[in-house]
């Protein structure tokens, strides 16, 4: 007779690892299925922890997860082909405040969590791949696994399988995902010593710094960059939509290497060794391209469900928030003796919209469209801005008020006051 459990957990990322924990912790008898190695060996993350987050989940997680660098330092660059303009905000954390944000290296992290998730009582079984779920009418009972005698059964699956979640698209869960509702990242890892780190970016003790990157160096794709410091390491990496890498012919390792050569970035990785190479897929439709996240016997969250914020970089905290409100509504359907239906599930998809997960998304829903249709913003924008900062800085005895006039000339005679006035107008609606 085939094993049974009281819930099946598809996926070992952060979603999947905190549904699993809470569901075992509350005394429910769980199976998490990873098809890798173990644990994190499949994920690429820059990579950002939200405390926050993760604090929800194990309090006290601050004392023992295995975070590199607390980000005391955020930079924003918009660059054209030889420079950049950007923003750039340093504070120091109050004595009764503690970071909200840490560098991680997913590997380490997901190692971590899973331990906790062991710890709580769940079984895990990695280099495991699910083929599909075993239904019965319309209602998921099970999954069926690649191993001998791989059928397994439970009254609730959760899928946290990635984004490309092949198991609900598999099962018609969910529509196969878009080339334009996904990003393809390539990261690479730069070490240096600490100390080296430490110089170069004026920091001290587990103080991190973070710079995101946009414009050209995307060749006005879609898309961004990212440095992040580690405690002996720099992950830098470049992530653009897919369907403007095809019709661009660009390979994501092309992109990359001419980030890392732009001017602002080269020096920041002089004298590292590289070690590590890897790509990953991150959804990035925003909340138009969110699926039906619950249906008979089954709950969908973290990538598997688009549950990615692009404009602000989130995903590993949206990931784990979703991944917590679906063991929440899990274990309250159990301690009241009701049945996983798609009618009771209902509560998961309440609890969402409730969140900061999809009022954020909500908020931020037409901006994918906007920067598809109106490419200027990461071409045109990026060159007027760094011409009207080399303009007004250079001292070369034209007085300011003639350079004001000149940096105007420029933005009009290159969009037109119209066209100024649309743009301003986009972005207004895109951030409302």
């Amino acid at each position: 007779m085939a094993e049974k459990f009281d819930a099946i957990v598809i996926g070992a990322g952060p979603s999947g690892n905190t549904a699993a924990y809470l569901m075992a912790k509350a005394g429910m008898k769980v199976l998490q299925l990873e098809r890798g190695e173990y644990p994190g060996s499949k994920n690429v993350q820059g990579a950002i922890m939200y405390a926050d987050a993760l604090e929800a989940v194990i309090p006290n997680c601050r004392k023992h997860a295995p975070f590199e660098r607390a980000v005391l330092e955020q930079r924003m660059w918009l660059m054209d082909d030889r420079s950049h303009v950007g923003s750039h905000f340093r504070g120091a954390v109050d004595e009764d405040e503690q970071p909200t944000r840490y560098t991680v290296i997913r590997a380490n992290m997901d190692r971590w969590l899973s331990g906790k998730v062991q710890d709580a009582g769940a079984l895990l079984i990695c280099e495991t791949t699910v083929l599909e779920l075993i239904k019965s009418g319309n209602r998921v009972i099970g999954v069926r696994t690649d191993r001998a005698r791989g059928d397994i059964y439970a009254p609730v699956v959760v899928l946290a399988d990635g984004v490309n979640s092949l198991v609900a698209t598999k099962s018609g869960l969910r529509p196969a995902v878009r080339a334009q509702e996904v990003a393809l990242a390539v990261k690479e890892m730069h070490f240096l010593p600490k100390h080296t780190i430490e110089e170069r970016f004026n920091l001290s003790g587990n103080d991190g710094v973070v710079i995101e990157m946009l414009g050209k160096i995307t060749r006005g794709m879609v898309g961004t960059g990212f440095l992040y410091t580690n405690k002996e390491s720099i992950s830098v990496g470049i992530g653009c939509m897919v369907d403007d890498i095809k019709a661009a012919r660009v390979t994501p390792f092309q992109l990359l290497e001419e980030m890392k050569n732009h001017p602002s970035v080269k020096p920041l990785l002089a004298g590292a060794e590289v070690k590590e190479y890897s790509a990953h897929l991150i959804p990035e439709g925003g909340y138009n391209a969110i699926p039906v996240v619950h249906g008979e016997g089954w709950v969908i969250c973290g990538d598997s469900g688009g549950f990615v914020n692009a404009v602000h970089r989130e995903g590993s905290n949206l990931a784990m928030t979703t991944g917590r409100l679906a063991a929440e509504t899990i274990i309250g359907l159990r301690d009241q003796d009701k049945d996983y239906s798609a009618a009771n599930l209902k509560r998961y998809r309440k609890a969402l919209e409730s969140s900061f997960v999809m009022k954020d998304l909500k908020k931020y829903r037409d901006v994918p469209k906007i920067l598809h249709a109106n490419r200027q913003f990461l071409t045109t924008y990026p060159e007027l801005l760094s011409r009207s900062a080399h303009t007004m800085l250079k001292v070369d005895g034209i007085d300011k008020r003639s350079k004001e006039k000149q940096i105007k000339r420029d933005f009009v005679s290159t969009r037109s006051r119209f066209g100024l006035f649309g743009d301003a107008i986009k972005l207004m609606r895109a951030m409302r």
